[in-house]
């Protein structure tokens, strides 16, 4: 009992080291009470315990699923618990593989420092692909206020933060509990020390380089609509039309410092902006108006088949009101905008009433504003690094996230939602623009500061500027190299654990 008991603390560690409760120094030795929980215990002990931290740290990270099905999906509390509960058992089997991966090796003589960094990276990346992929605070995203360390994340994305973050807590651990002689201690902790202080000093070179790349850039002004609609009303008709003028009201007195960019956040435009009306012409009058582009979100479809297929876009028109282009939102969210097993499980669909199938875009193809390339994020895409280093290797210049995070209400998630944003500026060094309907509405800047910010639920526009970079990372070229050597970093220990003989 008092094991499990030293796990859930490293559990609460866990969840506390992101926001809006927490802080990302404790990421730092989070995870130091589930390596003592670890102790001399069997591999399928060690699961059960990794498990008990998971489950501690994802109810309190993913807490807002139940208040969202709860209060947009109209199911009973005990159902939206339910579910919740669901989405954190199965994030806690990774925690609990990582446990057992960590006495596999332990029991045949392999260092945690050794075996844990390499094992989470991987573990970490599955999660991040497998069923759709659901990356949603991965253990670096925790230090996305940390500006010197994040840096590294041109290098080997966030899964490089989520190494040293691990390695750091397994080193303590080894310190403090090691037998090994004070000589070898000592040559452990300076080795950690220097891979951390190259990490910052690389952290340091990179935001003074970029700053000067940045001072010789074209500057762009931009105006981000933060609209703060109800999202009980957003589709109600009684309320497109003060929907509009809101929107348009907030647009007008943004373009008064001259001709800009303006982004309105997704779905903005609660109608078929592609149907020729006078909501559509309004739309049309207003970017010729303020003499600017206007990126907004709107549904949109196309006939096919004597049906209709749904699509999630955004629209870009011209400030002579003509419309540039189209994205169609690519990455789904997985009962939102569709239901999967469907046709193989019937049953699904009487679940998630009120859940349509919306079509996949046809990729991450940028928008051209003005001879320069932008890349649309739609929503939940904003947490996936391969949707903006898709972007970056098209020629996209800047980078724009619209969002509406109203559906979680005044729970952590539209701060974790932003955090998780940051970094794809940072690892592809480009502004990264964020409307939200209800915030939270930012400007990132490509060293992943948050340059300003909107607070939640406020109807306000955020004015600034942005330059339009075209650096090229080694993460936008490369992806995830970092993950294929730490996965034959676990080969490699893999081979030597089935080697070895088990411990006495």
């Amino acid at each position: 009992i008092a094991s499990f008991f030293i796990a859930a603390v490293s559990g609460l560690l866990l969840f506390l080291s992101f926001p809006k409760f927490g802080t990302g120094w404790l990421a730092w030795i989070a995870l130091i009470p589930l390596f003592c929980a670890l102790a001399g215990k069997e591999p399928r002990q060690a699961f059960a315990l990794g498990f008990t931290a998971g489950i501690v740290a994802n109810i309190g990270m993913m807490y807002w699923i139940t208040y969202v099905v709860v209060q947009y999906g109209y199911l009973p509390v005990f159902m939206g618990v339910a579910a919740m509960i669901l989405v954190a058992s199965y994030l806690s089997l990774y925690t609990g593989l990582f446990a057992w991966g960590i006495r596999f090796g332990g029991r045949r003589n392999l260092s945690v420092l050794l075996v844990a960094p390499v094992l989470w990276v991987v573990l970490e990346y599955v999660k991040s692909q497998i069923l759709t992929g659901f990356p949603w605070e991965n253990l670096g995203y925790s230090q996305y206020r940390l500006l010197p360390l994040i840096q590294i994340s041109d290098l080997t994305g966030v899964y490089g933060l989520s190494f040293l973050i691990v390695f750091v807590n397994a080193l303590f651990f080894d310190l403090l509990t090691s037998t090994v002689r004070m000589r070898s201690k000592v040559i452990t902790a300076l080795c950690g020390v220097l891979l951390i202080g190259v990490v910052i000093v690389y952290g340091y070179c990179r935001i003074d380089g970029m700053q000067k790349e940045a001072a010789s850039q074209p500057i762009r002004a931009v105006s981000l609509i933060q609209g703060n609609v109800d999202q009980s009303v957003k589709w109600n008709p009684e309320f497109q039309e003060k929907t509009m003028r809101d929107y348009a009201f907030l647009t007008t007195e943004a373009a008064v410092a001259g001709r800009r960019l303006i982004v309105w956040p997704e779905t903005a435009v609660p109608f078929f902006f592609q149907d020729r009306n006078e909501m559509h012409r309004g739309i049309i009058e207003l970017a010729q108006k303020t003499e600017s582009w206007l990126l907004f979100g709107s549904p949109s479809y196309i006939e096919e088949k004597g049906g209709l297929t749904l699509f999630n876009s955004a629209y870009l028109l011209s400030p002579d009101g003509h419309p540039v282009g189209r994205y169609d939102k690519v990455h789904l969210v997985p009962y939102g905008e569709y239901v999967p097993l469907r046709r193989i499980f019937p049953f699904i669909s009487k679940l998630v009433q009120g859940v349509g199938d919306f079509g996949t875009g046809a990729g991450y193809v940028p928008l051209a504003m003005d001879g320069h390339k932008v890349g649309v994020l739609i929503c939940y895409e904003g947490i996936f690094p391969e949707a903006s280093r898709t972007y970056r290797q098209n020629g996209a210049v800047l980078l724009i996230n619209i969002t509406n995070d109203a559906w979680f209400g005044h729970t952590s998630a539209p701060y974790q939602h932003l955090s998780m944003t940051v970094f794809r500026a940072v690892e592809n060094r480009l502004y990264l623009l964020r409307a939200a309907n209800t915030g939270i509405t930012a400007i990132v800047d490509p060293l992943g500061r948050i340059v300003s910010q909107t607070g939640l639920f406020e109807k306000r526009s955020l004015q600034g500027e942005v330059r339009l970079l075209k650096v090229r990372t080694f993460y936008s070229a490369w992806g995830d190299l970092f993950v294929l050597v730490c996965g034959i970093g676990l080969l490699v220990c893999v081979m030597m654990a089935l080697k070895w003989r088990k411990r006495p």
